[in-house]
């Protein structure tokens, strides 16, 4: 069996951004801070700041609390409610999607570097793994960049989402700007880009059989052209 490991010690630091990048994009998923809106009536919004996640809209208040977020107000996001804009209802769907075929270009990975430190010397079952896992995570990058930039445009053209009145929330901000949610995932988006990269360069080394053959005849003329003889006994005892 070939010894390959020398050959992946790239791939194994693709590995190792692939699981952090992984494990950004699912903790942007979770965060409520992807769109920040101030506003100035504090009457029931107490510190003048609202969060509009993927999945909730939150902020603080003193005269509407939610069970379980103690001072925090929080109302979840449906994916089938009328006025869930199309940025969100997008981010809950390909943000999950995303972690999930993260998830699987991770264990491709791990596969692949078994298969190279552990045990296998067919080069089929270490390039094809290693491509296939690459394919996957660019694949959980493009559909994770595509609601974080999204949201981002949105942001930054101060579009409005009109909440339904349990909400609380006012019908548009004073401003908005983008929260570290947004922040978080492109870096595990990006993250995730370079590992997918250095996943498909895999290459295994070329090691061509014909000229390790050749070496000993290569040997045997040398030998004659510095002045060598052969032996007769050595050639007799090779035809029988």
């Amino acid at each position: 069996m070939t010894y390959l490991a020398h050959t992946a010690h790239a791939q194994l630091a693709a590995l190792w951004l692939a699981c952090v990048g992984w494990t950004l994009t699912a903790v942007a998923l979770g965060l409520i801070q992807w769109r920040v809106w101030l506003v100035s009536d504090r009457e029931v919004i107490s510190s003048g700041v609202a969060w509009v996640g993927v999945w909730r809209a939150c902020f603080n208040s003193h005269t509407h609390v939610s069970p379980g977020f103690r001072v925090m107000h929080c109302r979840y996001i449906s994916l089938t409610e009328a006025f869930t804009p199309p940025e969100i209802a997008a981010g809950q769907v390909l943000m999950l999607l995303s972690v999930l075929v993260g998830l699987s270009g991770n264990a491709g990975g791990v596969y692949a570097l078994k298969n190279i430190y552990f045990g296998t010397g067919k080069s089929s079952l270490i390039r094809l793994p290693f491509f296939i896992s690459g394919a996957l995570c660019l694949l959980a990058a493009v559909m994770s960049l595509i609601p974080l930039l999204w949201n981002l445009i949105s942001v930054v053209a101060n579009h409005t989402i009109e909440f339904p009145p349990e909400f609380k929330m006012p019908p548009a901000p004073d401003s908005q700007r983008v929260g570290s949610g947004i922040g978080v995932g492109m870096v595990g988006t990006v993250l995730m880009i370079v590992s997918g990269i250095m996943f498909c360069m895999y290459r295994s080394p070329v090691r061509s059989r014909q000229l390790d053959a050749s070496v000993p005849a290569q040997s045997v003329t040398e030998s004659r052209r510095a002045g060598g003889e052969d032996n007769p006994a050595f050639e007799s005892q090779e035809h029988l």
